[in-house]
């Protein structure tokens, strides 16, 4: 009954704001259409609104879970069109705290004991209130100043039966929408409900805010706060109480004569420090999560906070992505193009040439303007839409990741509005390829792994005696010698393939063997045999596509 109850809230909003115009009524079953074409709805005249505000408002109307959803959406700009997507970026969180009482009693009942024993003193009444939790400010008998965040009671069973009704929607507009295909909406649901479900467990917002603390240890680029483990669990979070200015109050950074410029570009080095150095980034890095602290306004620090949503990269997501940027500011489309269908960000068979041509046309008219006025995550935005034109699959990864660029970028540019985003990253990316694959880099990793070989050494003789005897028995039902067609390098493709395995299997015997102390030993005093084991790591290491 409630679950139908709601549904008949959600098309009543539906109605009043008609937004029944965002679904292709001509491709309805006949029901549906005529029940859509005689709605009583259609008896009031429809607000005089953009279709972009009226969107906005029903998701306000809807409540907090249909809000963070309209914020969540806001960032595809890869499928929404602007107007939309700019009206859903307004969406705030404005929900009303729940009574001091039952926070108090979350407090008591999650941590086990009263708060006055918890705590030399709780305030009652939340400093902030948002959709998911609200944070109140508290002592510990130690005297350490905390804010304490409280997940709302009984939030998780309304945000299951919301997601269950969006699902329903998501699958309607997958079928129905003239762009149901390409925009993904079950997906986009899908996304939304493991974020939005994260958000509910302070122990991985917890965990995740000592990450990046540790990551960041020694470190002036930004201060993360210190987690109280003892005052935290499920659905309680206790943490450092931090002091700074609001990263959005200009008037109070210029007065303390902050280095805006140094600021800005701060932001830049943090945001790719992050994705390529540590593969861990904060990606909820919009306004009211940042703070300064402009204690020494000509070495300002960042301050960060609500870690419950962060991103990730694999070491292939790093490197191809840390390519195709390099190639973007060299202009350099043909090698984006083949990076994308080399990575399977497209389909193989994607004509590299096609791809090419239309990023160039994309980035040209761009790069024309003074390097000042390009804004790299809305050209990212763009490269991302024209790639949908090749049927690119959206990589949930990426989409934080240009999400987390987009509020960098905005943040840095409202801070030092000449900020030159290339100037900064170019030599951070060109460094971080050339360290990717020095030697040290790579004996580095070849150490991580070596265990794993290792393990696996006593199965390699079989496994190459069977890669060897399935070769044999392909040849023997290969066509004749002088039918068959050479490789790039002249060899025939059996000989090329067995050579090959061969290589492969030393590779992996002398990689295994670097997890081997006694073998450390005598590399010290064989300089030759470190550079073939160099050589082995490289064979293993670089990305390729077979």
């Amino acid at each position: 009954m409630s679950r139908a109850l709601r549904l008949s809230k959600i098309l009543r909003t539906i109605g009043r704001y008609r937004l029944d115009e965002f679904v292709d009524q001509e491709r309805l079953p006949t029901l549906p259409r005529l029940a859509l074409r005689f709605a009583p709805w259609r008896l009031r005249p429809a607000p005089d609104l953009p279709r972009g505000e009226r969107l906005r408002r029903a998701l306000e109307e809807l409540g907090p879970v249909f809000i963070k959803f309209g914020q969540m959406l806001s960032t595809r700009r890869d499928l929404l069109p602007d107007d939309i997507a700019d009206e859903l970026a307004r969406l705030q969180d404005n929900v009303p705290p729940f009574p001091d009482q039952q926070s108090v009693a979350i407090v008591e009942r999650a941590l086990g004991k009263p708060v006055a024993e918890l705590f030399a003193s709780f305030e009652p009444t939340p400093m902030a209130s948002a959709s998911v939790a609200q944070v109140h400010c508290a002592t510990l008998h130690s005297g350490e100043r905390v804010v304490v965040k409280v997940v709302r009671p009984d939030i998780e069973a309304v945000i299951r039966e919301d997601i269950a009704l969006m699902y329903t929607l998501a699958k309607l507009a997958a079928r129905y929408h003239p762009n149901g295909r390409r925009l993904r909406p079950v997906e986009v649901v899908s996304d939304y409900e493991l974020v939005i479900l994260d958000e509910l467990d302070m122990g991985r917002e917890a965990a995740n805010t000592s990450q990046l603390r540790r990551n960041f240890e020694n470190n002036k680029l930004l201060y993360v706060p210190e987690v109280y483990w003892d005052y935290s669990c499920r659905n309680v979070l206790t943490m450092e109480r931090i002091s700074g200015i609001p990263v959005t109050d200009m008037d109070t950074l210029r007065a303390k004569g902050t280095d805006l410029k140094l600021l800005g570009e701060r932001g830049v080095e943090i945001f790719f420090t992050q994705v390529f150095n540590h593969s861990f980034f904060h990606a909820d890095m919009h306004p009211g999560n940042i703070f300064v602290d402009a204690t020494d306004p000509a070495d300002p620090t960042y301050i960060a906070v609500d870690c419950a949503i962060v991103g990730s990269l694999s070491d292939a997501d790093q490197y191809y992505l840390g390519r195709n940027l390099l190639g973007i500011f060299r202009r350099d489309y043909r090698e984006v193009a083949q990076l994308h269908v080399e990575c399977g960000w497209v389909p193989p068979e994607t004509r590299v040439q096609d791809f090419e041509s239309a990023m160039r046309a994309v980035c040209e008219p761009i790069f024309e303007r003074p390097i000042s006025q390009i804004s790299f995550g809305q050209l990212l935005v763009y490269l991302f839409q024209t790639a949908s034109r090749f049927d690119m699959e959206v990589q949930p990864s990426l989409v934080l990741l240009q999400k987390t660029l987009l509020n960098i970028e905005g943040l840095g540019r409202q801070l030092y509005p000449d900020l030159n985003l290339w100037e900064t990253a170019q030599p951070f990316l060109e460094e971080w390829v050339q360290q990717r694959y020095s030697p040290q880099s790579i004996f580095k990793r070849l150490q991580r792994h070596a265990p794993s070989w290792l393990e696996q050494l006593p199965q390699l003789p079989d496994v190459m005696l069977d890669s060897l005897q399935h070769t044999r028995e392909a040849e023997r039902h290969a066509p004749p010698r002088h039918h068959q067609q050479k490789d790039q390098s002249g060899q025939q493709p059996a000989l090329a393939r067995r050579r090959r395995h061969l290589l492969g299997g030393i590779a992996c015997l002398a990689a295994a063997a670097i997890a081997s102390p006694a073998v450390w030993q005598q590399l010290a005093n064989a300089p030759t045999a470190s550079w073939l084991l160099g050589a082995a790591g490289i064979y293993l290491l670089w990305p390729r596509n077979s």
